[in-house]
């Protein structure tokens, strides 16, 4: 889940201006190696398309057919082991982490439906993914941006 979290999350906003980790090459080169990716221009380039891409699309601005360029000449080959049946996902070597991340977008739309989404602080442009057996999750931080509504909340109850 780490990646795909991570690469939604690559577009904060820090003292209310968009910090975008993915736009400075060696910042960007940084992420896509950490998530073992190899930081080539063009690997960027598909990262920061994908990430605008599964933004809209967890937001419910955009149908998930805006997903199907990122997977071209990609390719599934299915393989008979002693475990049973496998699949191997080959891919334009810039292209895997992104492949990886798309991947793992639609194992949690099967798997965890609807927690995948965006924090609900307005002022925020995070994005959560709700693990509580309720699915109530709201905030991307209870201690930041939860913290803040509560209080917010509180102070016009007062007034």
């Amino acid at each position: 889940m780490g990646p795909l979290l991570d690469l939604l999350n690559s577009r904060p906003l820090v003292n209310g201006k968009e910090r975008d980790t993915l736009g400075d090459p060696a910042g960007g080169r940084r992420w896509a190696r950490e998530h073992g990716g190899e930081g080539t221009l063009a690997e960027l380039e598909l990262l920061r398309e994908a990430r605008d891409a599964l933004r809209d699309v967890v937001r419910g601005e955009n149908s998930p057919t805006v997903l199907t360029p990122l997977l071209k000449g990609v390719n599934q080959t299915p393989e008979i082991t002693s475990d049973g049946l496998q699949w191997t996902v080959k891919t334009p070597p810039h292209a895997r982490l992104t492949v990886e991340v798309i991947l793992a977008w639609a194992a949690t739309e099967e798997h965890m439906p609807g927690r995948l989404r965006p924090c609900a602080n307005d002022e925020c442009q995070l994005f959560l993914l709700d693990r509580s057996r309720a699915n109530r999750a709201r905030w991307c931080s209870m201690a930041a941006c939860g913290n803040r509504a509560k209080a917010r909340r509180h102070y016009e109850r007062t007034r």
